[in-house]
């Protein structure tokens, strides 16, 4: 059992009136085998949602689809979208959709996830069309980022993604998947100071809801959560 700032990240950069629902699985480990036993609750999870009337439902977990690999993920999204008739997403779609809007091919890349999560998450970009031309990471198991500080987090967002984008200046855009990453925070500080699109899990995955919302978007998201939500 864990808890997420989800919540709080998600009613900071969220527009008035947006609201989030959420639900979990119980995954314990950064692989295959893990992700594979929580499939069949997946589906309740899905039900559950929908029952709630809720406008579009997304998977959470970069490791997860990361695991699967696209063609598998993106099947299992059109499953979701049979069984509930709503539009289905995850974050790593998320990311992708968004890095598209900003036609970053060249990307930087941080995560707190060990060398064969990143190779996973790599080769999926990669799928996409999308280059990591840089990565530092922090590895940690799922357990030690269930339960890390919020200072530390919002710290090692700093440390890392200044790191990255050092290293890699022609890089289009910063990612820092992972939604028990606590960064928003840093986000602006990292833009002011390099110049390029950070992407979290939250604000890919709210740009997505809400670009796919069109005209029904009655208000727009506060700019100063950065360069994602303001290009709405």
């Amino acid at each position: 059992l864990y808890t997420d700032l989800d919540a709080y990240q998600f009613y900071r950069v969220a527009p008035e009136g947006m609201m989030l629902l959420t639900t979990g699985l119980n995954l314990t480990d950064y692989t295959l085998a893990a992700v594979e036993q929580e499939l069949p609750t997946l589906w309740q999870r899905f039900a559950l949602l929908a029952s709630k009337k809720v406008d579009r439902i997304s998977l959470s977990g970069v490791p997860v689809a990361s695991a699967l690999g696209r063609s598998k993920m993106r099947e299992i999204l059109a499953e979701g979208e049979r069984r509930t008739g709503l539009p289905c997403d995850t974050d790593l779609e998320a990311h992708i959709a968004t890095l598209q809007h900003f036609g970053a091919t060249r990307i930087a890349l941080a995560t707190r996830w060990p060398e064969r999560v990143n190779t996973a998450l790599t080769r999926y970009l990669a799928a996409a069309g999308i280059e990591v031309v840089a990565c530092r990471s922090r590895a940690r198991s799922l357990e030690e980022n269930k339960h890390s500080r919020a200072a530390d987090d919002h710290q090692l967002a700093l440390e890392l993604g200044s790191e990255v984008l050092r290293a890699a200046p022609d890089a289009q855009a910063l990612l820092m998947p992972g939604g028990l990453w606590f960064a928003i925070h840093a986000v602006p500080l990292l833009e002011a100071q390099y110049g390029r699109p950070v992407l979290l899990n939250i604000l890919s995955t709210t740009w997505a809801a809400l670009h796919a919302a069109g005209e029904r978007m009655l208000h727009r998201p506060d700019p100063r959560w950065g360069k994602v939500l303001a290009s709405l």
